[in-house]
């Protein structure tokens, strides 16, 4: 099978950020953004997704990190609506639970084309912790919007917020992987009844 892949990129007053994805990838990271925890957590997404993964991002974090992680989630969704193509022969579905020492966190995926994210996770305010954790879900509900995917994320057993968050990224990573694989069996079919996704 073809390797899948995609560029994207967008450029706004607020943030311009360029994403190069293979899908078929080796789980490999290049990843520079101005917010250090999320860089670390999107390196742990490719690793574990088993995406090749760069990402150059800049954004106007001297106002808040807002911008730069919502817009991250939304071109990081972008790509892989482009990677996938016409989505013939996809699993479509995903979900992973995965421990970090204490903490516990499932995250299912569909993508079904109807974009909606059920997000179910309470972070502890830390001093040590290079964003604002509470932003992670923006992240995802721009994620799951521009990839037109039904999103749940879910922390069952909740713990320090980095390992919380860690958790989290490396259960999307292999959902998405899982999502995002093919059947060799039905490469020229869509992965619906309706005949359309």
């Amino acid at each position: 099978m073809k390797k899948r892949k995609a560029s994207h990129r967008r450029a706004t007053k607020e943030t311009n950020i360029k994403i190069d994805l293979v899908l078929e990838g080796s789980g490999r990271g290049d990843i520079q953004t101005p917010i250090p925890f999320l860089t670390h957590m999107l390196d742990n997404f490719a690793r574990h997704g088993g995406f090749d993964l760069k990402i150059r991002a800049t954004g106007d974090v001297e106002v808040d990190q807002h911008h730069t992680v919502e817009d991250l989630g939304l071109v990081l969704g972008e790509a892989f609506e482009k990677a996938l193509g016409d989505k013939k022969g996809i699993n479509r579905a995903g979900y992973f639970v995965f421990p970090m020492d204490e903490a516990l966190s499932v995250v299912a995926i569909d993508i079904s084309g109807r974009a909606h994210l059920t997000y179910d996770i309470r972070f502890k305010k830390s001093a040590s912790s290079t964003i604002d954790p509470d932003l992670l879900k923006h992240f995802f509900e721009a994620f799951s919007r521009s990839l037109k995917a039904t999103m749940h994320v879910r922390v069952i057993y909740p713990g320090e917020v980095h390992h919380q968050a860690e958790s989290i990224f490396k259960a999307f990573g292999k959902a998405m992987k899982m999502a995002c694989s093919q059947d060799k069996r039905l490469l020229k079919e869509l992965p619906s009844t309706k005949g359309k996704i």
